[in-house]
């Protein structure tokens, strides 16, 4: 089941390895989304609005060991591609410890910081017990988010992209089953919706975790292997740790939007929730593309395959081009129907704020399917800090702009959302330049 991106038609290799990365996590995007459809549909506006602005704060959080475990991941990429299975074992083991002991002071952290973080988002009274209420359960799944990323990454990097994908579909279903059970039979509210996803979230993590213990002997870690290793250390925080950076700083971006969200009150929050969740869903497919080629480069870089990386920029570039446009298209011209999954037809104030953002945000889904391919290779080529400054300038940008424009009477909350745009334009700029620099550093020695 393990594939070799270092051979083969290009193409055809990143398209047969990305598609259950894309699968997988449109999946996993039903997690919040089951929970937001329900809550929304039966408990109502303010629900509505509490879950989907705790879905912004899980999503940050989680970012932080999702960071880890993408960085770890290349670094698995990199020895799997230079056939070094001794080194790998290792890293695997380290990696474990280092992302496990974050899991740890992470949880803690989030449960005695609860009201404060609340407080600083600026949520409304109406919306304040429900969302505390959610995220005190929603919380106790975080190891699980370890767990299951830390173990995908890992199969991943070795070519298998399938095997989280079924675990992962497992769970989907299963949450989808509880959702309906915990809020509709048993009336739990939000707290219900919370405890769904927390369990499923456990099956998928403590499954795919058993599944490589048992299943894969070739980076099963023996006693030989657990013991420190300075360098391999270092390389690991250095992938990880700004990988990790990225991640946390692109999704504290989207935080501090939140915020200012917030303050435009409950039917902006609840338009903002079903927009996002619609939004995430549709460029989804293009970041998990630019992850499955992450690990294609990762592997062809460790191989020392610089030709096969070139032509393979070329196609990952215009597969994602395809796809981003068709998407576009599709979000624009449906953007209401598409809300009125989430928010009842009556809610018309909630529908017109979150067509209008769909339809900004829609219309330059192409910018964000580079970035996401930006990041993807610099992580890759062992340059993480390039994929932060990318984010700092996309994010920045952001929340800059968020704020700025939206203090103007006449703009309003319009200008939070045209400010995703232009931050995606300028981090491609800056992206496509840096790489053709390095580009043409790289091919004047051949020249000489």
């Amino acid at each position: 089941m393990n594939q070799d991106l270092t051979r083969g038609s290009i193409t055809a290799s990143l398209l047969k390895f990305a598609w259950p990365f894309m699968i997988g996590n449109l999946l996993q995007q039903l997690y919040n989304i089951v929970d937001t459809l329900i809550v929304g549909k039966y408990l109502g506006s303010n629900a509505l609005a509490a879950v989907g602005s705790a879905y912004t704060l899980m999503v940050f959080l989680t970012s932080i060991l999702l960071g880890l475990s993408m960085g770890s991941g290349v670094a698995f990429s990199i020895y799997c591609g230079k056939r070094e299975p001794e080194k790998l074992r290792q890293s695997v083991f380290l990696a474990f410890c280092l992302i496990g002991a974050v899991t740890v002071a992470l949880n803690v952290l989030v449960f005695a910081a609860m009201d404060p973080i609340l407080r600083l988002l600026q949520v409304p009274a109406d919306c304040y017990g429900l969302m505390r209420d959610y995220l005190w359960v929603v919380f106790w799944g975080i190891a699980a988010t370890f767990l299951y990323n830390f173990f995908a990454c890992l199969l991943r990097a070795l070519g298998n992209s399938v095997t989280p994908l079924l675990f992962l579909g497992l769970s989907a279903l299963l949450n989808v089953a509880l959702d309906l059970a915990f809020v509709l039979v048993l009336h739990w509210g939000v707290a219900g919706a919370a405890a769904a996803t927390v369990v499923a979230q456990y099956v998928s993590g403590l499954g795919l975790g058993l599944y490589t213990l048992l299943r894969c002997p070739a980076i099963r870690v023996n006693r030989r292997h657990m013991r420190w290793n300075r360098a391999l250390m270092e390389e690991l925080l250095q992938l990880s740790g700004l990988t990790c950076i990225q991640q946390s700083v692109m999704n504290f971006g989207i935080l501090m939007v939140q915020g200012q969200v917030n303050a435009f009150g409950p039917a902006v929050m609840a338009a903002f929730a079903a927009a996002v969740k619609i939004d995430s869903f549709a460029y989804m497919p293009v970041q998990d593309f630019g992850n499955a080629f992450s690990t294609f480069i990762a592997q062809n870089y460790g191989a020392g395959r610089q030709e096969r990386i070139r032509r393979g920029i070329t196609s990952a570039a215009g597969t994602t081009l395809i796809f981003s446009l068709a998407v576009s298209v599709l979000v624009v011209l449906f953007a209401r129907p598409l809300l009125q999954i989430f928010i009842q037809a009556g809610e018309t104030e909630i529908l017109d704020i979150g067509v209008r953002y769909l339809r900004i945000e829609g219309s330059f889904y192409c910018l964000i399917g580079f970035l996401f391919l930006f990041y993807g290779y610099f992580r890759a080529v062992k340059m993480p800090a390039m994929s932060l400054v990318l984010t700092v300038i996309s994010l920045g940008t952001r929340v800059v702009l968020a704020y700025g424009l939206s203090a103007i009477p006449a703009v309003g909350v319009t200008g939070i959302w045209v400010s995703v745009p232009i931050g995606w334009f300028l981090a491609d700029a800056v992206g496509l330049w840096y790489g053709w620099k390095r580009e043409k550093q790289q091919k004047e020695p051949v020249a000489k």
